[in-house]
Order: C-alpha cells, then sequence, then structure tokens
C-alpha cells in the first residue's frame, strides 16, 4: 500500500475500519518502548543532577513515571474505544471548533519536537563521527536524519511497527540499551555516584514534574496509533509497560552519566561515547528517528482535522519544516519547554477524561466528528464548559508552577481540569 493509499486507513475524522485495528499487546509495546527510547529522555535525565542527587533522582523518575505512564496508557484506550484520532476525541469535549484550538497547540509543539529530536540525532551522531573518523558536518546530518524521519512518516504506524518494530527493532533496542548500561557499571563507581549529595537546584517536586513532562508530551499523540488497536486492554497494557521500562531506564542512564561525566546533559553524549558506548549509541541514534517519525506523523494528522488535506502530503510538508528548524535553531535546555507543554495538555486530558469514561460513558456519536449541526456542535462549535474547565486548569498549573512548586503542578492541574468539567456538567445539560 503507498503512503497515498494509506490515506483512508488514516484519515482522522473517521473511525479506523475494522480490518486495520490490527495492533496487538505486543505491538503496543514494542512503539511504546521504542517511543521511550532516546536521546531525548536521556538529556532530559542529565537534568534532574545534581540538583538532585542520584538516590532522589531514581526516586524520582520512579514516581514520575508511574504517574505520567498511567495517564499515558489511559489516554490509549479512548483511542482503542473510539477508533478516531487524538485530536478528533476532543470534539465531543471541546465543540468541533473548539478542538481546533488544540490541534493548532499541538501541531505547534509537534514541529519544535521533531525539530528538536532531528537536532538530538544529529549532534549524536557528529561526535560520533567526530571522535571516531576526525569527521563533522552538521548539515549532512541534519538532511539525513529529517528525511529518514519524513520517510517513516509516510510509511504510516501499521507498517512501520509491522516491519521494522515487531520483528527486530525492539531486539536491537533492547541491546544498545543493556550495553550501555552494563558500561556504565563498568567504567564508574555507583555506590560513590549515590553517595553525592544534591546541590539543592531542583525540588523533588519538580523533579517528578520533569519526570512526568515526558509522557504527557506523547497524550496529544498516543490515540493516533491506539486507534489501531485490537481491544482497548491490549492498548492499555502494551503502552503501559513498553513506556514505562524505558522511560525508567533511559531517564535513569541519563541521570547517572551525567552526574558521572561531571558535565550535565552539554557533556552527555561525548561522555557515552568516551566510555565505550558509541556501538549502543549509534543503535539507539537509529531508532531516534522514530520518535521524529512520529512527531512529522501527528502533527501531519493534526494540521489534517484543521485544514481537511490528506496526511501523506501533510507529512511531507511537516518533515521539510522540522529539518528546516533544526537548520537554524540550536539544542539548548528545554526543561521550560517541556513543563509549557505539560501546562496545557495535562489539564485538557483531566477534562477529556472526565469527559469520555465518565460522562459519555465511554461512547461516541462519529457521525458527529466532523461537521456542524450534529451532537458535538454546541454553541456555534465551541462547548464551552469543556473550554472554561480547560482554562481553569491551566491557570492552577502555572499558579503552582510558578508559586508552589515545590508541591508539584502536573497532577493539580489535571484534577482540577477534570473536576470542574464534571461540576459544570452537572449544574447544565450538556447542549451548550
Amino acid at each position: 500500500m503507498s503512503a497515498f493509499e494509506a490515506n483512508d486507513t488514516y484519515a482522522p475524522l473517521i473511525p479506523a475500519p475494522a480490518a486495520r485495528r490490527a495492533f496487538t499487546a505486543r505491538d503496543a509495546f514494542a512503539l511504546w518502548f521504542s517511543l521511550g527510547i532516546g536521546l531525548l529522555v536521556l538529556q532530559a535525565g542529565a537534568l534532574l543532577v545534581p540538583g538532585l542527587s542520584l538516590g532522589a533522582a531514581f526516586a524520582a523518575i520512579l514516581i514520575g513515571s508511574l504517574l505520567g505512564v498511567l495517564l499515558l496508557a489511559t489516554a490509549s484506550v479512548i483511542g482503542a474505544d473510539t477508533g478516531l484520532s487524538a485530536m478528533a476525541n476532543l470534539r465531543p469535549t471541546l465543540g468541533v471548533r473548539g478542538a481546533s484550538i488544540a490541534a493548532v497547540l499541538n501541531a505547534i509543539q509537534l514541529a519544535g519536537w521533531g525539530a528538536f529530536e532531528i537536532i538530538a540525532m544529529r549532534d549524536a551522531a557528529d561526535a560520533l563521527t567526530r571522535q571516531t573518523f576526525g569527521f563533522s558536518n552538521a548539515l549532512v546530518w541534519t538532511l539525513v536524519f529529517g528525511a529518514a524521519a519524513t520517510a517513516l512518516a509516510l510509511l504510516g504506524p501499521l507498517s512501520f511497527v509491522r516491519r521494522f518494530l515487531r520483528d527486530w527493532g525492539l531486539a536491537l533496542l533492547l541491546a544498545g540499551a543493556a550495553w550501555l548500561t552494563w558500561r556504565l557499571m563498568a567504567n564508574y563507581d555507583l555506590a560513590a555516584l549515590f553517595a553525592k549529595a544534591g546541590t539543592g537546584e531542583m525540588t523533588f517536586a519538580g523533579g517528578i514534574d520533569l519526570v512526568m513532562a515526558m509522557p504527557l508530551s506523547w497524550l496529544p499523540l498516543i490515540a493516533d496509533y491506539s486507534r489501531f488497536g485490537r481491544t482497548p486492554g491490549s492498548m492499555f497494557r502494551g503502552s503501559f509497560f513498553g513506556y514505562l521500562l524505558a522511560n525508567v531506564w533511559f531517564f535513569g542512564l541519563g541521570a547517572a552519566y551525567a552526574l558521572a561525566s561531571g558535565g550535565g546533559e552539554a557533556m552527555l553524549i561525548t561522555a557515552l561515547a568516551a566510555t565505550g558506548g558509541g556501538i549502543a549509541l549509534l543503535l539507539i541514534l537509529i531508532d531516534e528517528t522514530d520518535n521524529a517519525f512520529a512527531d512529522i506523523f501527528s502533527g501531519a494528522v493534526s494540521t489534517s482535522t484543521l485544514t481537511g488535506l490528506g496526511v501523506a502530503p501533510l507529512a511531507v510538508g511537516y518533515g521539510v519544516l522540522c529539518t528546516l528548524i533544526a537548520l537554524v535553531v540550536p539544542l539548548a535546555r528545554y526543561e521550560h519547554f517541556l513543563l509549557i507543554i505539560g501546562s496545557v495538555f495535562a489539564p485538557l486530558f483531566g477534562v477529556l477524561f472526565a469527559d469520555h469514561f465518565l460522562v459519555r460513558g465511554r461512547q461516541i456519536d462519529a457521525g458527529s466528528i466532523a461537521g456542524p449541526g450534529g451532537s458535538y456542535w454546541f454553541s456555534a462549535g465551541w462547548h464551552m464548559r469543556g473550554l472554561i474547565s480547560w482554562a481553569a486548569g491551566i491557570a492552577v498549573y502555572q499558579l503552582l508552577a510558578n508559586y508552589q512548586a515545590a508541591i508539584g503542578a502536573t497532577l493539580p492541574a489535571f484534577i482540577v481540569g477534570g473536576g470542574v468539567y464534571l461540576l459544570l456538567m452537572a449544574i447544565r445539560p450538556r447542549n451548550g
């Protein structure tokens, strides 16, 4: 099946046909373990130290991963329930037009994430070739990885998972991760690393929020893939265990290698290559293209809900855009970028969870998703109670993040968004 023939399969506002709902729990595990492994996850782990001690960082990683991945896996159930894309699933909650706000924000952040992934791959490849062969050319690597990610996006998730990940890609990733772990234990005194005290520049709650930000950054995407799942339960199990294992493992590796190198995230890639991890890093680098693939593919799907254009040509456009951004934007500290994403989408999905699981009982009127006049048209396409609840959650997040960071902001914002929605829905009937 060509990319353009696949457009009917990936049409975001139409439930995935039963014949194409082929993903099993094993497929979901492979996909989300693969997406959970990455250079950006290693670099995010490096942000935890030395502000936190390594022991505190690992505790924050475990707690943040459990909480964040639980929400991510629950979001996968919505896609499997409805067969619709992530942005289409927001229309019953925000209204046909109201959901366009989320789609625009998602498209913007995915362009940024796609560019960051290409930058991370470029810098890692450049570090490896410079150290091994004395060759350095950032422009070439940017174009290579941008083209590779775009090509994968044109294949689509069904082909990508079944042709690469399910058969042999997962084994390569496990081998690479195991090698990096063994090199860490062989080259550094872990007891000494754990004995180092943190500097206190990051609070424990702030560390949990940072760890949660990584799985939560996938909330606006996961239904784009779980909509092809055979059952909601299989999608929950596969995505939960796959992403949890990857997030804990690679956040932990990033924190440990960064603390051992003494250079934070800026020296992380060089430290990995210098300690004999070049082979494993190469395997992970090859896999990193799937993260950029997901950003480009889902960016195209989100834009398709806004424009009605086909997913394949939009994927090409997104691939070009991400590559151009990567050519001109340097990779700097992006902790604030991650937290901004959490402030927008964590409360939004609190509202969506309340609506889908409690108000609508996991039911949807698929015929009203695409256009005006149906069940989800509300007030000229805007469901004000959903939008007000979302805004309330964002406000809570920003207040806590800026004035009470020690208690964390993500979960309170998620709970407030969903709670306000349930309250508003109890006050008035569902017609405006």
